[in-house]
């Protein structure tokens, strides 16, 4: 994480200041630059909010949107105050209106230090980015209501707590410590993040030379391609030195997303992990990368793919609960993503998720490939087994059966598993040395910074949620 910066608020200028005893608003000039803050917190019922808080909390958020400015909210709220009756519920429904109209037009970012329930859980689902502090917790229907349901009784933690929301349901992106460490991250993740989607994200000055070897990169891919390794250790010596910040690093840990820099320039990072589940991908990993990179493509950030995955992981549990259509969604975001978007096959590229994975037909603008990674339909031994299986049966001998075995292996790899035959085929650009990879990243990047969107003339297209 970049080195953090003062947190001194300068020039506050208050918003309906007085309205609420449990919603305060302002806009506040943070780390030089200007953001409307909301805090809910407090009042007479633990941050309950009633019709007054929710004025000022849907002031706050269209003032945001008007301003061109990222909105921060800091929640601790037991959700609408139940002695004002349904008002207050409108209050929240008000709220979550102008959430989705300012989405994809400014950053939002809500941090949660304690309660978070009912409505207000909802509103973290809409946001662009989550923090929770360690004794937070957030759901939406709470530990009675599940125990009267279910008869399963749950604390408030076990229930919705920040350690769940970080590894199981990933709405948080980040969990800290206590409230200093939020503003840790809040500042960290704000420098990577353009005002609003009509701005470029600001430059990052890097002394990390763009023109460098990438030799710890090299290292850390093993030639076999079944061998684990750490990602991040390739993603680290790509891009800027010490830029990397990760989103959602404990849950779907098979996919790993988050902002960098690439020549000063901000960027968003999406590999797959294969010290984790092989790389494959999953519902959860689908669903991550999905967001980040529609997330991405809303506020002008280039994406930077790097590709080691097996395939779609199987079985049929995930078939069940919807692999076709959250595989979908990754695709979708990819296929509709304008912004600048790089490919680097390192290793294993094989079936449906090697198209997912920002392919060049799926629609990136510059794809490369380590001259050994492996593009193809499946990894050899599963095509000789489809393909020549009724051949190797019919050889009685088992040594002969072997050698046979690995001639036909050796044959497809030679044909289909390198990425000279996609390179001949237009599916790569170039087969590079992988110790240039940085310098051909930023180079590409540089060429291709000035990309401009095509208008489509229709409302919106049909997400595959």
């Amino acid at each position: 994480m970049p080195v953090t910066l003062a947190r001194s608020y300068r020039s506050v200028t208050p918003i309906m200041d007085g309205r609420s005893d449990s919603a305060t608003a302002r806009v506040v000039e943070h780390n030089g630059r200007s953001i409307i803050e909301l805090r809910v917190e407090g009042g007479k019922h633990h941050g309950a909010v009633g019709e007054a808080g929710a004025e000022t909390m849907e002031r706050a958020i269209r003032l945001a949107t008007e301003l061109g400015i990222p909105f921060v909210a800091w929640l601790d709220t037991t959700g609408a105050d139940v002695g004002e009756g349904v008002s207050s519920l409108h209050g929240w429904g008000r709220c979550a209106r102008a959430l989705v109209e300012a989405s994809g037009v400014v950053p939002t970012i809500i941090i949660v230090t304690g309660a978070c329930v009912s409505g207000p859980a909802l509103c973290l689902g809409l946001v662009d980015q989550v923090i929770m502090t360690a004794d937070a917790f957030a759901y939406v229907s709470g530990p009675d209501a599940v125990a009267e349901l279910t008869g399963v009784t749950l604390d408030h933690h076990a229930l919705g707590g920040a350690a769940m929301h970080g590894q199981d349901s990933g709405v948080a992106s980040f969990v800290v410590d206590d409230e200093d460490d939020a503003h840790d991250a809040l500042a960290a993740l704000l420098e990577y993040l353009p005002s609003n989607h009509l701005d470029d994200a600001p430059p990052w000055p890097s002394a990390d030379v763009v023109d460098r070897d990438c030799t710890e990169a090299v290292r850390a891919v093993p030639d076999s391609p079944v061998a684990a390794y750490d990602v991040r250790t390739v993603v680290q010596d790509v891009i800027d030195s010490e830029s990397l910040l990760e989103l959602r690093p404990g849950h779907a840990p098979s996919i790993v997303i988050g902002l960098g820099h690439l020549d000063g320039r901000t960027i968003g990072v999406v590999a797959n992990q294969p010290s984790a589940r092989a790389g494959a991908l999953d519902i959860d990993a689908s669903r991550k990368a999905a967001r980040f990179v529609q997330w991405c493509d809303a506020f002008n950030l280039p994406i930077v793919t790097f590709v080691d995955t097996p395939g779609f992981e199987p079985g049929k549990d995930l078939e069940w609960r919807g692999m076709i259509r959250h595989g979908a969604q990754l695709v979708h975001a990819y296929a509709a993503a304008t912004v600048p978007r790089l490919c680097v096959v390192l290793r294993k590229a094989y079936g449906g998720a090697y198209i997912v994975m920002d392919s060049r037909q799926l629609g990136n603008d510059y794809c490369v490939a380590w001259p050994g990674a492996q593009i193809a339909v499946m990894g050899g031994s599963g095509a000789v087994q489809i393909l020549h299986s009724r051949r190797l049966a019919a050889i009685e001998d088992p040594d002969e059966r072997a050698e046979e075995q690995d001639r036909l292996l050796d044959e497809y790899d030679t044909r289909f598993g390198n990425p000279f035959s996609a390179a001949e085929r237009g599916y790569v650009d170039a087969v590079i040395d992988p110790r240039d990879t940085r310098r051909v990243l930023a180079t590409a990047l540089d060429h291709f910074a000035t990309k401009r969107e095509v208008a489509v003339s229709r409302r919106h297209s049909n997400t595959p949620l």
